[in-house]
Protein backbone atom coordinates (compact mmCIF):
# COMPACT_ATOMS: atom_id res chain seq x y z
CA UNK A 1 0.00 0.00 0.00
CA UNK A 2 2.62 2.63 0.89
CA UNK A 3 4.63 1.95 -2.36
CA UNK A 4 1.33 3.02 -4.43
CA UNK A 5 1.46 6.17 -2.24
CA UNK A 6 4.91 6.65 -3.47
CA UNK A 7 3.86 6.29 -6.88
CA UNK A 8 1.15 8.54 -6.65
CA UNK A 9 2.26 11.54 -7.33
CA UNK A 10 -1.35 13.57 -5.78
CA UNK A 11 -1.12 11.22 -2.31
CA UNK A 12 2.93 12.12 -2.18
CA UNK A 13 2.37 16.11 -2.47
CA UNK A 14 -0.50 15.69 -0.04
CA UNK A 15 1.39 13.81 2.51
CA UNK A 16 4.43 15.86 2.27
CA UNK A 17 2.72 19.28 3.07
CA UNK A 18 0.88 17.54 6.49
CA UNK A 19 3.29 14.95 8.04
CA UNK A 20 5.99 16.34 10.63
CA UNK A 21 9.04 18.13 9.07
CA UNK A 22 11.66 17.17 12.04
CA UNK A 23 13.62 15.15 9.01
CA UNK A 24 17.31 15.42 8.75
CA UNK A 25 18.92 16.15 5.01
CA UNK A 26 19.59 12.43 5.01
CA UNK A 27 17.97 10.65 2.53
CA UNK A 28 18.53 7.27 4.05
CA UNK A 29 16.72 9.40 7.04
CA UNK A 30 13.96 10.33 5.28
CA UNK A 31 13.02 6.98 3.55
CA UNK A 32 12.81 5.08 6.89
CA UNK A 33 10.71 7.55 8.61
CA UNK A 34 8.67 8.12 5.31
CA UNK A 35 7.82 3.98 5.73
CA UNK A 36 6.83 4.03 9.00
CA UNK A 37 4.68 7.14 8.44
CA UNK A 38 2.87 5.18 5.33
CA UNK A 39 2.37 2.30 7.32
CA UNK A 40 -0.58 3.41 8.98
CA UNK A 41 -2.02 4.82 5.79
CA UNK A 42 -4.76 3.83 3.75
CA UNK A 43 -6.38 4.83 0.36
CA UNK A 44 -10.14 6.01 -0.02
CA UNK A 45 -12.39 4.95 -2.80
CA UNK A 46 -13.11 8.88 -3.03
CA UNK A 47 -9.10 9.08 -5.23
CA UNK A 48 -10.99 6.83 -7.92
CA UNK A 49 -13.49 9.48 -8.90
CA UNK A 50 -15.85 6.76 -10.54
CA UNK A 51 -18.97 8.05 -10.87
CA UNK A 52 -22.34 6.06 -12.00
CA UNK A 53 -24.59 7.15 -14.39
CA UNK A 54 -28.25 6.35 -13.47
CA UNK A 55 -31.31 6.22 -15.72
CA UNK A 56 -33.14 8.82 -14.84
CA UNK A 57 -37.19 9.10 -14.85
CA UNK A 58 -38.35 9.55 -18.67
CA UNK A 59 -41.88 10.32 -17.70
CA UNK A 60 -44.82 8.56 -18.84
CA UNK A 61 -44.58 6.28 -15.71
CA UNK A 62 -42.30 4.13 -17.35
CA UNK A 63 -40.06 2.16 -15.41
CA UNK A 64 -37.90 0.05 -17.13
CA UNK A 65 -36.71 0.80 -20.29
CA UNK A 66 -35.30 -2.01 -23.84
CA UNK A 67 -31.20 -0.82 -24.58
CA UNK A 68 -31.63 -0.71 -28.44
CA UNK A 69 -28.07 0.77 -28.78
CA UNK A 70 -24.80 2.27 -27.43
CA UNK A 71 -23.19 5.56 -28.94
CA UNK A 72 -20.09 4.60 -26.90
CA UNK A 73 -17.81 1.90 -25.92
CA UNK A 74 -15.53 1.15 -22.73
CA UNK A 75 -12.50 3.52 -23.04
CA UNK A 76 -14.47 6.27 -24.87
CA UNK A 77 -14.00 10.19 -23.60
CA UNK A 78 -17.62 12.04 -23.62
CA UNK A 79 -18.22 15.75 -22.86
CA UNK A 80 -21.52 16.88 -21.47
CA UNK A 81 -24.77 16.30 -23.91
CA UNK A 82 -23.46 13.89 -25.77
CA UNK A 83 -25.32 11.04 -27.04
CA UNK A 84 -24.44 7.69 -24.86
CA UNK A 85 -27.60 5.31 -25.92
CA UNK A 86 -30.77 4.90 -27.48
CA UNK A 87 -33.32 3.11 -25.07
CA UNK A 88 -36.70 2.00 -26.08
CA UNK A 89 -39.91 2.16 -23.76
CA UNK A 90 -42.72 0.48 -23.74
CA UNK A 91 -44.24 3.71 -26.06
CA UNK A 92 -41.67 5.21 -27.65
CA UNK A 93 -37.40 5.34 -28.13
CA UNK A 94 -36.02 8.29 -25.98
CA UNK A 95 -31.53 9.26 -26.45
CA UNK A 96 -30.00 9.37 -23.20
CA UNK A 97 -27.19 12.25 -23.16
CA UNK A 98 -24.38 13.06 -21.07
CA UNK A 99 -24.16 14.62 -17.56
CA UNK A 100 -20.35 14.48 -17.49
CA UNK A 101 -17.37 14.81 -19.03
CA UNK A 102 -15.19 12.03 -18.67
CA UNK A 103 -14.19 9.05 -19.64
CA UNK A 104 -16.68 5.76 -20.01
CA UNK A 105 -15.18 2.85 -17.83
CA UNK A 106 -18.37 0.39 -17.93
CA UNK A 107 -21.03 -0.37 -19.64
CA UNK A 108 -23.78 -2.10 -17.22
CA UNK A 109 -26.38 -3.54 -19.88
CA UNK A 110 -25.78 -4.64 -23.70
CA UNK A 111 -28.43 -4.49 -26.40
CA UNK A 112 -31.66 -5.63 -26.14
CA UNK A 113 -31.24 -5.68 -22.27
CA UNK A 114 -33.94 -4.32 -19.70
CA UNK A 115 -32.45 -1.40 -17.85
CA UNK A 116 -34.27 -0.13 -14.76
CA UNK A 117 -34.72 3.88 -13.82
CA UNK A 118 -33.04 4.64 -11.04
CA UNK A 119 -30.27 1.88 -11.66
CA UNK A 120 -27.04 2.80 -12.92
CA UNK A 121 -26.42 2.68 -16.77
CA UNK A 122 -22.83 3.70 -16.95
CA UNK A 123 -19.91 4.10 -14.85
CA UNK A 124 -17.91 7.43 -15.29
CA UNK A 125 -14.18 8.59 -14.33
CA UNK A 126 -14.63 12.02 -13.85
CA UNK A 127 -10.51 12.47 -13.56
CA UNK A 128 -8.70 10.06 -15.16
CA UNK A 129 -5.29 10.83 -13.48
CA UNK A 130 -5.49 8.51 -10.93
CA UNK A 131 -6.80 5.79 -13.18
CA UNK A 132 -3.73 4.87 -14.94
CA UNK A 133 -2.27 2.18 -11.88
CA UNK A 134 -5.39 0.52 -11.47
CA UNK A 135 -5.92 0.17 -15.56
CA UNK A 136 -2.32 -1.14 -15.93
CA UNK A 137 -3.30 -3.47 -12.19
CA UNK A 138 -6.50 -4.88 -14.25
CA UNK A 139 -4.57 -5.27 -17.41
CA UNK A 140 -1.92 -7.60 -15.65
CA UNK A 141 -4.48 -9.65 -13.89
CA UNK A 142 -6.53 -10.22 -17.16
CA UNK A 143 -3.43 -11.47 -19.11
CA UNK A 144 -1.98 -13.59 -16.09
CA UNK A 145 -5.86 -15.12 -15.98
CA UNK A 146 -5.29 -15.77 -19.88
CA UNK A 147 -2.15 -17.05 -19.47
CA UNK A 148 -2.90 -19.51 -16.78
CA UNK A 149 -5.89 -20.54 -19.26
CA UNK A 150 -3.38 -21.14 -21.76
CA UNK A 151 -1.03 -23.05 -19.79
CA UNK A 152 -3.86 -25.56 -18.31
CA UNK A 153 -5.06 -25.87 -22.06
CA UNK A 154 -1.18 -27.43 -22.78
CA UNK A 155 -0.92 -29.41 -19.60
CA UNK A 156 -1.56 -32.54 -21.42
CA UNK A 157 -4.34 -33.51 -24.28
CA UNK A 158 -5.32 -36.62 -22.14
CA UNK A 159 -7.14 -34.43 -19.10
CA UNK A 160 -10.25 -32.29 -19.40
CA UNK A 161 -10.22 -28.97 -21.25
CA UNK A 162 -10.78 -26.30 -18.50
CA UNK A 163 -12.99 -23.62 -18.96
CA UNK A 164 -12.58 -19.94 -17.79
CA UNK A 165 -15.74 -18.85 -15.06
CA UNK A 166 -16.91 -16.58 -17.93
CA UNK A 167 -17.59 -19.73 -20.29
CA UNK A 168 -18.94 -21.63 -17.15
CA UNK A 169 -21.49 -18.76 -16.60
CA UNK A 170 -22.19 -18.53 -20.05
CA UNK A 171 -24.15 -21.47 -20.99
CA UNK A 172 -27.79 -22.90 -18.59
CA UNK A 173 -27.33 -26.42 -17.81
CA UNK A 174 -29.81 -27.96 -15.27
CA UNK A 175 -27.54 -28.75 -12.36
CA UNK A 176 -28.11 -28.34 -8.23
CA UNK A 177 -25.71 -25.70 -7.06
CA UNK A 178 -22.99 -28.20 -5.34
CA UNK A 179 -22.70 -30.02 -8.89
CA UNK A 180 -22.30 -25.90 -10.03
CA UNK A 181 -19.61 -25.67 -7.02
CA UNK A 182 -17.79 -28.79 -7.93
CA UNK A 183 -17.74 -27.47 -12.08
CA UNK A 184 -16.76 -24.15 -10.59
CA UNK A 185 -13.91 -25.31 -8.39
CA UNK A 186 -12.78 -27.37 -11.24
CA UNK A 187 -13.38 -25.18 -14.42
CA UNK A 188 -15.45 -27.72 -15.80
CA UNK A 189 -18.12 -26.30 -18.42
CA UNK A 190 -21.00 -28.09 -17.44
CA UNK A 191 -22.76 -28.16 -21.22
CA UNK A 192 -20.06 -30.24 -22.50
CA UNK A 193 -20.79 -32.82 -19.61
CA UNK A 194 -22.57 -36.16 -20.30
CA UNK A 195 -25.75 -35.62 -18.48
CA UNK A 196 -27.63 -38.67 -16.89
CA UNK A 197 -29.76 -37.42 -14.34
CA UNK A 198 -33.50 -36.91 -15.17
CA UNK A 199 -34.80 -34.72 -18.22
CA UNK A 200 -30.68 -34.16 -18.64
CA UNK A 201 -29.86 -32.94 -15.25
CA UNK A 202 -26.18 -33.02 -14.80
CA UNK A 203 -25.31 -34.96 -11.76
CA UNK A 204 -22.37 -35.20 -9.29
CA UNK A 205 -20.99 -38.29 -10.56
CA UNK A 206 -21.11 -37.14 -14.12
CA UNK A 207 -18.65 -34.11 -13.17
CA UNK A 208 -16.41 -36.63 -11.71
CA UNK A 209 -16.54 -39.32 -14.88
CA UNK A 210 -15.60 -36.38 -17.41
CA UNK A 211 -12.93 -35.54 -14.67
CA UNK A 212 -11.86 -39.13 -14.73
CA UNK A 213 -12.41 -39.59 -11.16
CA UNK A 214 -14.54 -42.83 -11.45
CA UNK A 215 -14.71 -45.19 -14.13
CA UNK A 216 -16.53 -44.37 -17.44
CA UNK A 217 -19.95 -46.11 -17.54
CA UNK A 218 -20.21 -45.95 -14.12
CA UNK A 219 -23.39 -43.68 -13.85
CA UNK A 220 -26.85 -45.42 -15.58
CA UNK A 221 -28.80 -42.61 -17.96
CA UNK A 222 -32.26 -41.88 -15.94
CA UNK A 223 -34.82 -43.50 -18.05
CA UNK A 224 -36.31 -40.38 -19.49
CA UNK A 225 -32.52 -40.17 -21.36
CA UNK A 226 -32.88 -43.34 -22.63
CA UNK A 227 -36.14 -43.16 -23.73
CA UNK A 228 -35.90 -39.75 -25.84
CA UNK A 229 -31.89 -41.83 -26.77
CA UNK A 230 -34.23 -44.97 -28.00
CA UNK A 231 -36.92 -41.83 -30.03
CA UNK A 232 -33.39 -40.31 -31.56
CA UNK A 233 -32.54 -43.98 -32.82
CA UNK A 234 -33.62 -44.97 -36.14
CA UNK A 235 -35.18 -48.25 -35.95
CA UNK A 236 -34.46 -49.23 -39.21
CA UNK A 237 -32.47 -48.26 -41.82
CA UNK A 238 -34.23 -46.34 -43.37
CA UNK A 239 -34.89 -42.58 -43.80
CA UNK A 240 -33.98 -40.62 -39.94
CA UNK A 241 -36.94 -39.29 -38.31
CA UNK A 242 -37.17 -35.23 -38.97
CA UNK A 243 -36.10 -33.17 -36.06
CA UNK A 244 -38.05 -31.56 -33.75
CA UNK A 245 -38.01 -27.86 -33.49
CA UNK A 246 -37.56 -26.96 -29.79
CA UNK A 247 -39.46 -24.43 -27.67
CA UNK A 248 -38.29 -21.13 -27.30
CA UNK A 249 -39.30 -18.86 -23.90
CA UNK A 250 -39.15 -14.79 -25.05
CA UNK A 251 -39.44 -12.66 -22.57
CA UNK A 252 -42.24 -9.30 -23.18
CA UNK A 253 -40.64 -6.11 -24.07
CA UNK A 254 -41.22 -3.27 -25.63
CA UNK A 255 -44.59 -2.33 -27.23
CA UNK A 256 -45.62 -6.28 -26.17
CA UNK A 257 -45.02 -5.59 -22.81
CA UNK A 258 -46.98 -2.65 -23.01
CA UNK A 259 -49.65 -4.48 -24.81
CA UNK A 260 -50.07 -6.61 -21.74
CA UNK A 261 -51.02 -4.06 -19.68
CA UNK A 262 -53.10 -1.86 -21.20
CA UNK A 263 -54.87 -4.94 -22.82
CA UNK A 264 -55.13 -6.41 -19.23
CA UNK A 265 -56.75 -3.00 -18.01
CA UNK A 266 -59.37 -2.79 -21.39
CA UNK A 267 -60.96 -6.22 -20.88
CA UNK A 268 -61.92 -4.66 -17.26
CA UNK A 269 -64.17 -2.57 -19.32
CA UNK A 270 -67.87 -3.97 -20.40
CA UNK A 271 -67.77 -3.66 -23.97
CA UNK A 272 -70.99 -2.74 -26.15
CA UNK A 273 -70.18 -3.46 -30.13
CA UNK A 274 -71.71 -1.43 -33.23
CA UNK A 275 -70.93 -2.02 -36.51
CA UNK A 276 -72.74 -0.65 -39.89
CA UNK A 277 -71.31 0.01 -43.91
CA UNK A 278 -70.42 2.96 -45.48
CA UNK A 279 -70.51 3.22 -48.79
CA UNK A 280 -67.11 5.13 -49.94
CA UNK A 281 -68.26 5.78 -53.47
CA UNK A 282 -68.60 9.92 -52.99
CA UNK A 283 -65.45 9.68 -51.09
CA UNK A 284 -63.43 8.13 -53.38
CA UNK A 285 -64.50 10.48 -55.95
CA UNK A 286 -63.61 13.47 -53.66
CA UNK A 287 -60.26 12.40 -52.58
CA UNK A 288 -59.19 11.87 -55.96
CA UNK A 289 -60.25 15.70 -57.26
CA UNK A 290 -58.07 17.03 -54.13
CA UNK A 291 -54.73 14.75 -54.62
CA UNK A 292 -53.18 17.40 -56.90
CA UNK A 293 -54.13 20.23 -54.39
CA UNK A 294 -52.56 17.96 -51.49
CA UNK A 295 -49.68 17.63 -52.87
CA UNK A 296 -49.16 21.42 -53.70
CA UNK A 297 -49.57 21.53 -50.02
CA UNK A 298 -47.14 18.89 -49.27
CA UNK A 299 -49.24 15.59 -48.64
CA UNK A 300 -48.11 13.09 -51.27
CA UNK A 301 -49.83 10.30 -49.92
CA UNK A 302 -53.27 11.29 -49.59
CA UNK A 303 -55.81 8.53 -47.84
CA UNK A 304 -59.16 7.84 -46.51
CA UNK A 305 -58.02 8.02 -42.90
CA UNK A 306 -57.78 12.16 -42.45
CA UNK A 307 -61.62 12.38 -44.18
CA UNK A 308 -62.51 9.63 -41.25
CA UNK A 309 -60.49 11.02 -38.62
CA UNK A 310 -62.22 14.85 -39.69
CA UNK A 311 -65.90 13.10 -39.45
CA UNK A 312 -65.01 11.48 -35.82
CA UNK A 313 -64.14 14.74 -34.59
CA UNK A 314 -67.43 16.25 -36.20
CA UNK A 315 -69.18 13.33 -34.39
CA UNK A 316 -67.70 14.34 -31.33
CA UNK A 317 -68.57 17.41 -31.47
CA UNK A 318 -72.18 16.34 -31.42
CA UNK A 319 -71.70 13.49 -28.72
CA UNK A 320 -69.44 15.14 -26.95
CA UNK A 321 -69.84 11.90 -23.98
CA UNK A 322 -67.84 9.62 -26.24
CA UNK A 323 -64.76 11.74 -26.25
CA UNK A 324 -64.59 11.50 -22.41
CA UNK A 325 -63.39 9.27 -19.74
CA UNK A 326 -64.78 7.91 -16.74
CA UNK A 327 -63.47 8.47 -12.69
CA UNK A 328 -64.49 5.64 -10.93
CA UNK A 329 -63.17 6.66 -7.58
CA UNK A 330 -65.31 9.81 -7.50
CA UNK A 331 -67.75 7.89 -10.26
CA UNK A 332 -67.91 10.99 -12.53
CA UNK A 333 -67.19 11.70 -15.83
CA UNK A 334 -64.52 13.51 -17.30
CA UNK A 335 -65.29 15.25 -20.65
CA UNK A 336 -62.53 16.05 -22.68
CA UNK A 337 -62.55 19.42 -24.36
CA UNK A 338 -59.47 18.44 -26.95
CA UNK A 339 -60.29 15.67 -29.91
CA UNK A 340 -56.60 14.25 -28.93
CA UNK A 341 -57.76 11.22 -31.89
CA UNK A 342 -54.98 8.00 -31.75
CA UNK A 343 -54.57 6.58 -34.68
CA UNK A 344 -53.40 2.63 -34.78
CA UNK A 345 -49.89 2.54 -36.71
CA UNK A 346 -48.20 -0.75 -37.70
CA UNK A 347 -44.22 -0.60 -37.61
CA UNK A 348 -41.20 -2.86 -37.36
CA UNK A 349 -41.53 -2.90 -33.46
CA UNK A 350 -45.49 -3.60 -33.34
CA UNK A 351 -48.47 -2.04 -33.22
CA UNK A 352 -48.55 1.71 -31.80
CA UNK A 353 -51.04 4.02 -31.27
CA UNK A 354 -49.89 7.91 -31.30
CA UNK A 355 -52.88 10.37 -31.98
CA UNK A 356 -53.45 13.72 -33.95
CA UNK A 357 -53.57 16.68 -31.74
CA UNK A 358 -56.64 19.27 -31.35
CA UNK A 359 -58.32 17.11 -34.76
CA UNK A 360 -61.69 19.86 -33.83
CA UNK A 361 -59.05 23.47 -35.36
CA UNK A 362 -57.34 21.37 -38.14
CA UNK A 363 -58.45 20.97 -41.68
CA UNK A 364 -58.51 17.82 -43.77
CA UNK A 365 -54.95 18.74 -45.60
CA UNK A 366 -53.08 19.77 -41.62
CA UNK A 367 -54.76 16.57 -40.29
CA UNK A 368 -53.23 14.35 -42.97
CA UNK A 369 -49.69 16.32 -42.52
CA UNK A 370 -49.81 15.16 -38.81
CA UNK A 371 -50.48 12.04 -39.64
CA UNK A 372 -48.19 11.21 -42.57
CA UNK A 373 -45.40 12.60 -39.91
CA UNK A 374 -46.58 10.44 -37.56
CA UNK A 375 -46.39 7.30 -39.85
CA UNK A 376 -42.82 8.43 -40.61
CA UNK A 377 -41.22 8.74 -37.20
CA UNK A 378 -43.57 5.39 -36.14
CA UNK A 379 -41.74 3.51 -38.64
CA UNK A 380 -37.83 4.90 -38.35
CA UNK A 381 -39.23 4.61 -33.98
CA UNK A 382 -38.75 7.85 -33.40
CA UNK A 383 -41.57 8.32 -31.61
CA UNK A 384 -41.52 10.18 -28.42
CA UNK A 385 -43.92 10.03 -25.14
CA UNK A 386 -45.72 13.09 -26.06
CA UNK A 387 -47.11 11.65 -29.44
CA UNK A 388 -48.99 8.82 -27.13
CA UNK A 389 -50.08 11.06 -24.36
CA UNK A 390 -53.60 12.59 -23.65
CA UNK A 391 -55.54 10.53 -26.44
CA UNK A 392 -59.32 11.07 -25.76
CA UNK A 393 -61.19 8.13 -28.82
CA UNK A 394 -59.26 5.85 -31.47
CA UNK A 395 -59.69 4.66 -34.65
CA UNK A 396 -58.29 1.55 -36.37
CA UNK A 397 -57.72 1.21 -40.12
CA UNK A 398 -57.87 -2.76 -39.79
CA UNK A 399 -58.92 -2.61 -43.47
CA UNK A 400 -54.94 -2.25 -44.76
CA UNK A 401 -54.20 -5.98 -43.51
CA UNK A 402 -58.06 -7.27 -44.33
CA UNK A 403 -61.08 -8.31 -42.80
CA UNK A 404 -64.40 -6.64 -42.73
CA UNK A 405 -65.74 -6.89 -39.24
CA UNK A 406 -64.19 -7.05 -35.90
CA UNK A 407 -64.19 -5.99 -32.13
CA UNK A 408 -61.43 -3.40 -30.68
CA UNK A 409 -60.57 -3.09 -27.71
CA UNK A 410 -61.00 0.11 -25.72
CA UNK A 411 -57.45 1.91 -24.60
CA UNK A 412 -58.17 3.14 -21.33
CA UNK A 413 -59.14 5.42 -19.94
CA UNK A 414 -60.87 6.08 -23.56
CA UNK A 415 -64.57 4.99 -23.95
CA UNK A 416 -64.98 4.48 -27.67
CA UNK A 417 -63.05 2.95 -30.12
CA UNK A 418 -63.80 2.12 -34.16
CA UNK A 419 -62.15 -0.16 -36.54
CA UNK A 420 -62.63 0.24 -40.29
CA UNK A 421 -62.79 -2.82 -42.26
CA UNK A 422 -61.31 -2.92 -45.89
CA UNK A 423 -63.25 -1.29 -48.83
CA UNK A 424 -64.68 -3.46 -51.17
CA UNK A 425 -66.79 -3.11 -54.90
CA UNK A 426 -70.24 -4.72 -54.63
CA UNK A 427 -73.09 -4.49 -55.84
CA UNK A 428 -75.94 -2.25 -54.56
CA UNK A 429 -79.33 -0.58 -55.75
CA UNK A 430 -79.56 3.11 -56.50
CA UNK A 431 -82.74 5.33 -55.52
CA UNK A 432 -83.92 3.99 -59.08
CA UNK A 433 -83.61 0.57 -57.96
CA UNK A 434 -80.92 -0.10 -60.40
CA UNK A 435 -78.16 -2.47 -59.53
CA UNK A 436 -74.82 -0.72 -59.93
CA UNK A 437 -71.17 -0.75 -58.32
CA UNK A 438 -70.75 0.51 -55.25
CA UNK A 439 -67.36 0.87 -52.87
CA UNK A 440 -68.84 -0.17 -49.55
CA UNK A 441 -65.89 -0.29 -45.95
CA UNK A 442 -67.29 -2.09 -43.16
CA UNK A 443 -67.01 -0.36 -39.78
CA UNK A 444 -67.51 -1.80 -36.06
CA UNK A 445 -67.81 0.36 -32.91
CA UNK A 446 -66.75 -0.64 -28.94
CA UNK A 447 -67.75 1.42 -26.24
CA UNK A 448 -67.67 1.19 -22.26
CA UNK A 449 -71.17 0.37 -21.65
CA UNK A 450 -71.30 1.95 -18.31
CA UNK A 451 -71.03 5.65 -19.76
CA UNK A 452 -72.31 5.23 -23.50
CA UNK A 453 -75.40 3.27 -24.27
CA UNK A 454 -76.34 1.87 -27.44
CA UNK A 455 -78.47 4.48 -29.26
CA UNK A 456 -75.71 7.41 -28.29
CA UNK A 457 -72.93 5.09 -30.25
CA UNK A 458 -75.80 4.35 -32.86
CA UNK A 459 -76.08 8.02 -33.46
CA UNK A 460 -72.51 9.15 -33.12
CA UNK A 461 -72.00 6.41 -36.14
CA UNK A 462 -74.84 8.06 -38.30
CA UNK A 463 -72.90 11.27 -38.12
CA UNK A 464 -69.97 9.75 -38.64
CA UNK A 465 -71.41 8.12 -41.79
CA UNK A 466 -73.23 11.08 -43.37
CA UNK A 467 -69.96 13.08 -43.53
CA UNK A 468 -68.11 10.34 -45.34
CA UNK A 469 -70.82 9.30 -47.48
CA UNK A 470 -71.33 13.26 -48.53
CA UNK A 471 -68.13 14.61 -48.77
CA UNK A 472 -69.31 18.05 -49.45
CA UNK A 473 -70.26 18.54 -45.93
CA UNK A 474 -66.48 18.88 -44.87
CA UNK A 475 -66.76 22.11 -46.29
CA UNK A 476 -68.97 23.93 -43.81
CA UNK A 477 -66.38 22.40 -41.39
Amino acid sequence: MSAHILRNRNAVALLKKYLPHQVNNSSVIKANILQEQFRCLHLTPCLDKIVSFNLSDIGEGIREVTVKEWFVKVGDTVEQFDNLCEVQSDKASVTITSRYDGKITKLHYNVDDVALVGKALLDFEVDDEDGDDSDSSDSDDEASKVKAATDDKKSGDNKPVAATDEEVNRHITLATPAVRRIAKENKVDLSKVKATGKNGRVLKGDVLEYLGMVPAGTNVPHPTIAAKNLQATPECAGKAAAPVPADRVEPLKGVRKAMLKSMTESLKIPHFAYSDEIDMTRLMEFRNQLKEVAKENGVDKLTFMPFCIKAASIALSKYPIVNSSLDEPNESIIYKGAHNISVAIDTPQGLVVPNVKNVQNKNIIEIAKELNDLVERGRKGSLTPADFADGTFSLSNIGVVGGTYTHPCIMAPQVAIGAMGRTKAVPRFNEKDEVVKAYIMSVSWSADHRVIDGVTMASFSNVWKKYLENPALFLLN
